[in-house]
C-alpha cells in the first residue's frame, strides 16, 4: 500500500522519522512510531549498528544515557534495544514513584508528630507502591505522569 503513496506523502514520512524524539511518549509508543516510520528511510538505516544508533539518538534524557552505553555493545540488535530501553524507563519510573512515596510519607510521618504529641497518626501505612502496583509493573509499563 505503501508503494502507491504519492512523493510528497513519502518524503513528508522521511522528514517526520528524521525529527522522531521520544519526547513525553513511553518507549514502547516511540518504538512503534520509529518502526513505522523507519520504512521511509531506508537509506539511513543501512545496517543494524545505524538502527540501533538512530533509536538512541530519539530516546528521551531518561533513558538515553544507558542506552547508548548499552548500543556500544557488539550484540546489541535493535530488538534488544527496544527491550532494554523499555526496562530501564520502567525501572526508572518505579525508583522515582518510591522515592516521591517515601517522601511524601516521611513528610506526613513529620506533620504526625509535629500536631499528634509525638505519635504518629501515619505509622503502619506503606511507603512504597502497593503490592499490586508492583505487580502490574512486571507485565505492563507504568502509567506515566503527564508532562
Amino acid at each position: 500500500m505503501d508503494h502507491f503513496l504519492l512523493d510528497e506523502t513519502r518524503e513528508a514520512s522521511a522528514e517526520e522519522f528524521e525529527n522522531l524524539k521520544q519526547g513525553s511518549k513511553s518507549v514502547w509508543e516511540y518504538h512503534k512510531d520509529f518502526a513505522h516510520l523507519s520504512k521511509y528511510a531506508i537509506l539511513m538505516l543501512l545496517t543494524m549498528e545505524a538502527r540501533v544508533c538512530r533509536f538512541v539518538q530519539g530516546l528521551s534524557p531518561l533513558v538515553i544515557n544507558e542506552a547508548a552505553t548499552a548500543a556500544l555493545n557488539l550484540y546489541m540488535n535493535y530488538g534488544k534495544m527496544v527491550i532494554f530501553s523499555q526496562a530501564t524507563e520502567n525501572r526508572k519510573w518505579k525508583s522515582k514513584m518510591e522515592r516521591e512515596g517515601t517522601s511524601k510519607a516521611q513528610s506526613a510521618d513529620n506533620f504526625g508528630e509535629s500536631f499528634g504529641g509525638g505519635r504518629s497518626a501515619f505509622r503502619g501505612g506503606s511507603s512504597g507502591p502497593s503490592q499490586s502496583y508492583s505487580q502490574s509493573s512486571a507485565s505492563a509499563p507504568p502509567a506515566r505522569p503527564s508532562q
